[in-house]
């Protein structure tokens, strides 16, 4: 076999137990405040995603974006519409590898994003945080259990903010079931299950849509859940994970691969492009992962990127006097009678009762603001919570321990698929203090904030095609 076509199998244990042995907590970063920025000054690193951010961030009160960087000179020019009719002038570092690195070191700059390919996030938010900077990533933040690790110390050390922007935790249903978490509904939660099962085959195999093709290398050369965060990061919130719980160990299933490697054969036949791909022993269709937490509380989590079933996401809790369940289609909520109150179904009176109950301030206080952007509104309502925090001098809503154990996900399920699905410890990042560490994220504004404006959008933003935003949409259609 191609020596390029072997999978890494790391010996995750050991690294565990060796970062674990002279690991040392410098300063708990869960509740951690920086001082207040009347103006948070913005560099965004990567523009295919970041493009998103720029168009949420140019209607935010009290943001300059500064600067923007993206390798390819293209992604530069398109991205440039969100500034159109804007008080935004940034320095543009494109056309080089490592142009990013002189983003991090411009001065004027409070926080920077990375929406860079995800092999990337951890380097580059690791050089960020050295350069004094507030750091929010794309998900994942690593792609190594070394690189969790270093996330950690980095961000104690340099006492910065190190956030992974986990969007989904701020879908409208996903914020409503969170706030039911927080106020009792469900009681003892004892079980959650979260999936990203929506294929992403036409996507990976264009020559156009990720960079140098990075994704569908990626499912080629790894096994296990890939991409773990949509589908664990809400449930996680839902169950404090690292705030009075945390993840203990986990056990990882993985199928054969029934789709890609056939499409990547059947392209080659016809386009020498796709011959390096043809042979590459891709990760299997569906992998399943169980998760027991120190509590006794277990997770079930599920990755499926090939197979052309609709997008599905599960959501599920399920407690001692309630429940909740978002994919499949309708949402509904149970009250522990033995009945779902469905969305658009018989008792949908109940359902909507129990909505407008449990909607947390967050969503009342943007509102109609965040329609129309990216991933159902999410990610406007993220951006606007990071920046509204940075502004009053309050935690980040998820901290870099949050996205250390739930990047961790994507080795420990790797190791496991190839160990005979064998368990494997989830390591404890935050060296006890998940015990006693306080939510980070105040959904209900309870800790102050919740005074930043948000602005009109453009008239350019408003008339620009906006792909992803549409991708979204037919995905999720009512």
């Amino acid at each position: 076999m191609n020596e390029e076509n072997v999978i890494s199998n790391p010996d995750i244990p050991a690294i565990n137990r060796a970062y674990a042995a002279r690991h040392v907590q410098r300063r708990n970063m869960a509740g951690f405040r920086a001082p207040k920025l009347d103006t948070v000054r913005v560099g965004i690193i990567g523009l295919r995603r970041g493009a998103n951010h720029i168009k949420a961030l140019v209607q935010l009160e009290g943001v300059e974006i500064r600067a923007i960087c993206d390798k390819r000179p293209s992604e530069v020019e398109k991205s440039m519409v969100w500034f159109k009719d804007t008080d935004h002038h940034p320095e543009i570092y494109t056309g080089g590898e490592d142009e990013w690195k002189k983003l991090c070191e411009q001065k004027d700059l409070d926080l920077i994003f990375v929406c860079s390919p995800i092999p990337l996030h951890a380097q580059m938010s690791i050089y960020a945080l050295k350069q004094g900077k507030h750091v929010c990533s794309e998900v994942a933040a690593s792609w190594t259990m070394e690189e969790c690790w270093e996330l950690v110390k980095t961000a104690e050390e340099t006492q910065k903010h190190f956030m992974m922007m986990e969007n989904y935790s701020y879908m409208d249903f996903h914020l409503v079931t969170i706030n039911m978490a927080y106020k009792g509904f469900y009681g003892d939660i004892v079980h959650a299950e979260g999936a990203y099962n929506t294929s992403k085959e036409d996507n990976c195999f264009s020559k156009t849509m990720y960079s140098d093709m990075w994704w569908l290398r990626e499912f080629g050369k790894r096994r296990g859940i890939i991409y773990p965060t949509h589908g664990l990061g809400p449930i996680a919130t839902c169950l404090d994970i690292n705030r009075g719980d945390r993840m203990d160990y986990l056990v990882y299933v993985e199928g054969s691969d029934f789709t890609c490697g056939r499409k990547a054969r059947e392209l080659a036949q016809n386009d020498p492009f796709y011959e390096e791909f043809a042979g590459l022993p891709y990760r299997g269709n569906m992998g399943v992962a169980l998760i027991r937490t120190v509590k006794g509380r277990t997770l079930m989590l599920q990755h499926d990127p090939y197979t052309p079933s609709p997008h599905n996401l599960i959501h599920g809790i399920y407690g001692t006097k309630g429940a909740a369940l978002f994919d499949p289609e309708p949402p509904r909520f149970s009250k522990g009678d033995h009945r779902w109150y469905a969305k658009g179904g018989k008792y949908n009176d109940e359902y909507d009762r129990l909505y407008c109950e449990y909607t947390p301030e967050i969503c009342k206080w943007i509102g109609k603001d965040s329609k129309g952007h990216g991933h159902g509104g999410s990610d406007m309502r993220m951006d606007w919570h990071i920046i509204d925090c940075l502004r009053n001098g309050l935690p980040l809503p998820q901290d870099v321990y949050d996205a250390a154990a739930l990047s961790a996900i994507v080795p420990l399920t790797s190791w496991s698929a190839q160990n005979r699905s064998n368990s494997i410890d989830i390591p404890d990042f935050t060296c006890g203090a998940w015990r006693d560490n306080p939510r980070n994220m105040d959904i209900n504004l309870e800790n102050g904030g919740g005074n930043t404006r948000i602005l009109p959008p453009s008239q350019a933003a408003m008339t620009f095609d906006d792909h992803l935003a549409k991708q979204w949409e037919q995905h999720h259609a009512e």
